[in-house]
């Protein structure tokens, strides 16, 4: 099963050598995101810095920098045991696309251990410690100034609790939070994200929206915040099921939201109509930085926490970053719900250095003339896939995960006249790259074997591939020693 809370897996990382604590005292401004980055680009141990500038708290960085201790955060071997434990939950009576997808969550509320469940406050760590009005001071919290571009200093894994203000559908999101003063937080919440629609149901009313941010939070609850779920699921629900249990909520002090007991800090507040503020520059995942623009300003008016609280954070930028493995856990574990939606997928890779959502690597078994045109529409229709800007598809032999054998196919396979598809639709907010903001060009890349009846009109068809001698490979693999290679 998944760590209860943080603390509890940064002890056991500790044990086996895979956190490092840092005793030198380390400024927020700049220097941690420096130190993390080499750390985490070299594949370096979760750190722990417990004289951070400025602040009493312990600040904790790159706990999910590799796949392993994501993985051992999550009690997961590998990732394929989630995507196991989703693709039970399919039936195939169950039909295609986002009607499939909620029908097969569905299921989940059906499993007693799932459901997050209440608890009263004094059984609430996160509340041992309850700060109002004046008494809350955000430049006490460990906020970084990453790169010298930046607007301000800024938290990034604060975990933002929002609801629809008509319908009551919390929402869980990930979203970063520049500290504008002790009190004020500004919350960058992009065209696309369901707080943000939250935001403005309850500015057309004409009401305040309340607000709570959570750090620190139990594995699976952090993980949660990330899924790209629809938004009529709960996030709390799917961290159960990653978590095999039930998570433990408690209402807040001052807002009508729950958070998870077992959380480090939790910030309280009320989002009035028409409130913002400049917010950024910031040197985001695409490794640019993104400019400024006006976003809500919340102000927080209270702050609860444990009596010697912690805060995690991560620094995004430039690829390979923390956000990898937690990318890789959101491919691996959607690919059955990608399936729902577009059951001609094989497999499909999102790599990093496409910032995921940029670019899909889709195999499919090939089985009518212009099939990878049909998946490449498909893909841009579903959910926030369709923020996709290249998408390459390749025949079913083909390992989407191998970048080399990938290029040869895209590289050597393709005919740009015919095989390359251009389309305009929407882009990441963060994107850019795009001539104008929120929507851009997109291709599409056919590199699958072409049929006649897709033009492909060349004397003996499309050739065989180069493959050695099956025969020859197995007596090779068997004399191997002998050859003292």
């Amino acid at each position: 099963m998944a760590y209860d809370d943080l603390r509890s897996l940064l002890r056991a990382l500790e044990r086996e050598g895979d956190l490092k604590r840092v005793k030198a005292e380390v400024d927020p401004y700049l220097e941690v995101g420096e130190i993390v980055d080499r750390v985490q680009k070299s594949g370096g141990p979760a750190l722990l810095f417990e004289n951070v500038k400025g602040s009493s708290m312990p600040l904790a960085m790159n706990v999910f920098g590799t796949d392993r201790r994501l993985l051992k955060a999550l009690g997961l071997k590998s990732y394929g045991e989630i995507s196991e434990k989703i693709g039970g939950l399919l039936r195939p009576e169950l039909p295609h696309g986002f009607v499939g997808v909620r029908e097969a969550f569905g299921k989940l509320g059906a499993m007693t251990h799932v459901p997050p469940k209440k608890v009263k406050s004094g059984d609430a760590p996160v509340q041992e410690v309850v700060l109002h009005g004046d008494d809350v001071d955000l430049e006490q919290l460990p906020a970084l100034f990453t790169w010298p571009q930046d607007g301000g200093s800024f938290f990034n894994l604060g975990l933002t609790h929002t609801k629809d203000p008509e319908s009551g559908i919390r929402n869980l999101g990930l979203y970063r939070l520049q500290r504008h003063d002790r009190r004020t937080i500004g919350m960058h919440w992009q065209i696309h994200k369901d707080s943000r629609n939250h935001y403005q149901v309850a500015a057309r009313r004409g009401e305040r929206l309340p607000v709570a941010i959570a750090f620190g939070c139990p594995p699976a609850v952090t993980y949660a915040s990330t899924a790209p779920l629809p938004g009529d699921i709960d996030e709390y629900l799917f961290a159960g099921f990653l978590a095999g249990k039930r998570i433990e909520m408690v209402d807040c002090k001052t807002v009508p939201l729950q958070v998870p007991a077992q959380a480090e800090v939790v910030l309280e507040g009320w989002l009035e109509p028409g409130e913002m503020l400049p917010e950024g520059p910031f040197g985001d995942h695409t490794g640019f930085y993104t400019p400024q623009e006006p976003f809500p300003a919340l102000t927080i008016d209270c702050v609860t926490m444990r009596r010697r609280p912690l805060l995690q954070s991560i620094v995004v930028g430039r690829p390979p970053t923390e956000d990898g493995p937690l990318g890789k856990a959101t491919e691996r574990f959607f690919l059955p719900l990608l399936k729902i939606i577009v059951p001609d997928i094989v497999d499909y890779h999102l790599p990093e250095a496409g910032g995921f959502h940029n670019c899909a690597i889709v195999s499919i078994d090939k089985k009518y003339p212009k099939h990878a045109q049909k998946v490449m529409h498909a893909i841009w229709g579903a959910h926030m896939m369709s923020l996709t800007k290249l998408i390459v598809v390749v025949d079913s032999d083909c390992d989407v995960h191998d970048l080399h054998e990938v290029a040869w196919r895209a590289l050597g396979n393709t005919d740009y006249a015919r095989d390359l598809s251009i389309v305009e639709g929407p882009v990441d907010h963060l994107d850019h790259a795009s001539y104008q903001q929120f929507w851009g060009g997109k291709a599409g890349i056919d590199a699958t074997k072409k049929w006649p009846e897709e033009g492909y009109t060349r004397d003996g068809g499309w050739p065989d591939m180069v493959l050695p001698d099956p025969d020859t490979a197995a007596k090779v693999d068997r004399r191997w020693k002998e050859y003292g290679l």
